[in-house]
């Protein structure tokens, strides 16, 4: 049923409405609501509003209460104007925290810009100039690794970045390193050990520079020989970095057994989980959830909170248990690149994770009555604010997805907090 124009001293209790008016014209965190109480009837009469919508199917009777009496109703009256003042500045608090976020997020994306330039320079020096391409990535890995040793908490963003099919070795290896560093922290490894694990990342997949793009990029399945040669790639990562002695030992592993299961059913030889080397098998798990989240057929992309459950539900016993647990708590249970349905009814996407705080991340609020760059992100609260549930891309109807998910890349960044 469509929605009915109807005058605000007509309301009642339960009933469900729409205010036609901008979202910093009223105190309310959604236009859309149910009238659960007097007090809101109230405020929403005193807006001076010509009308409201009214959805008759999407309410609920409730009784109305008895009539006050005038000194009933001046005490009413006025408790329900200091409320809607307290409303009023906790939304304006909402919006400055808003802002904030939006700005925190605006930082990490143009840091990340930087990132994914310098690492494209890396990988356009590896053949040419191995050594420039050694040192530049150490340096980027270093100052990634003084971020994430130098702060309390480490908030893990969403960033917006274009689908580049040219450049998805770059954004891949970016990724993988983020990530794979975050979980090295999280498994309580040193510095020198989370760097060497951001530098073998980084470089896990160099070897496909070698790699003929059409294969690469072929979205139906391969045939054996093509397999075979994609497989290659662990040995010609090796042929690479191994044209430098300056690249440490203890990264090579990684590059030669990212693909190796713990129970030997990996590649290239068939490893069983004592013979894997340990910062390996991080980087594994690392590897395999960005590829699911990112496939070559794009139609079979998982979600990020998709990908980890798969990873849980069907690959246990091929990735290493521990790490994989340690992965799943650090990414939240709902990381960021999730869509969600809130607990006032309102979908929105998560578009960061405080590793200090993981049930309340930073979620974008999907109203089609704001633009999307003005959309508001807001930081959940359990008493106030929380997800009720995840919802697929593939449920959401396609203005709605645009608007949460337009991009085809997830990419992730890190930004400290002291």
């Amino acid at each position: 049923m469509s929605a009915i124009k109807t005058k605000p001293a007509d309301l009642k209790l339960g009933y469900a409405i729409k205010l036609p008016s901008g979202w910093l014209k009223h105190p309310f965190l959604s236009a859309n609501m149910v009238i659960e109480n007097m007090q809101q009837l109230q405020i929403i009469r005193s807006l001076n509003l010509e009308y409201v919508l009214f959805y008759p199917d999407k309410s609920k009777k409730v009784d109305m209460p008895n009539e006050l009496s005038d000194d009933e109703a001046a005490s009413f009256n006025m408790a329900a104007s200091e409320a809607q003042v307290k409303m009023q500045q906790e939304k304006m608090q909402r919006i400055e925290q808003a802002k904030a976020n939006r700005r925190d997020i605006q930082r990490t994306e143009k840091a990340y810009a930087q990132s994914l330039l310098q690492v494209r320079s890396v990988m356009s020096k590896v053949q040419s100039r191995p050594l420039n391409a050694i040192n530049d990535a150490t340096s980027l890995i270093s100052a990634m690794t003084d971020i994430l040793l130098g702060s309390n908490s480490v908030v893990l963003h969403l960033i917006a970045a274009p689908n580049k099919e040219q450049e998805g070795l770059y954004y891949h290896s970016l990724n993988v390193a983020t990530l794979s560093m975050m979980l090295a922290k999280n498994l309580n490894m040193s510095a020198e050990q989370i760097k060497t694990v951001g530098l073998g990342a980084l470089f896990h997949d160099i070897g496909k520079l070698k790699i003929p793009s059409q294969i690469l990029r072929k979205v139906s399945a391969l045939t054996p020989p093509e397999q075979n040669l994609l497989k290659m790639h662990t040995k010609y990562g090796l042929d690479l970095v191994g044209l430098t002695d300056n690249f440490p030992l203890d990264a090579w592993p990684i590059i030669e057994q990212h693909h190796e299961y713990i129970d030997g059913s990996g590649y290239p030889k068939a490893l069983k989980e004592h013979s894997i080397d340990p910062l390996a098998k991080l980087v594994a798990i690392v590897n395999e959830f960005d590829n699911l989240c990112h496939p070559c057929d794009t139609s079979k992309a998982r979600s990020p909170h998709n990908a980890l459950a798969y990873m849980y539900r069907s690959l246990n016993g091929k990735l290493a248990e521990r790490e994989m647990r340690v992965m799943i708590k650090m990414m939240g249970i709902y990381p960021p690149g999730t869509i969600v349905y809130l607990s006032d009814k309102r979908l929105a996407i998560v578009m960061s994770v405080n590793s200090s705080n993981l049930l309340c991340p930073n979620v974008l609020i999907y109203d089609a009555d704001v633009p999307r760059l003005e959309a508001p992100i807001i930081a959940l609260e359990l008493d106030k604010l929380r997800i009720s549930k995840v919802v697929s891309l593939q449920a959401l109807p396609p203005h709605v997805a645009a608007y949460l998910n337009p991009r085809a890349q997830i990419n992730y960044h890190i930004q400290g907090k002291p």
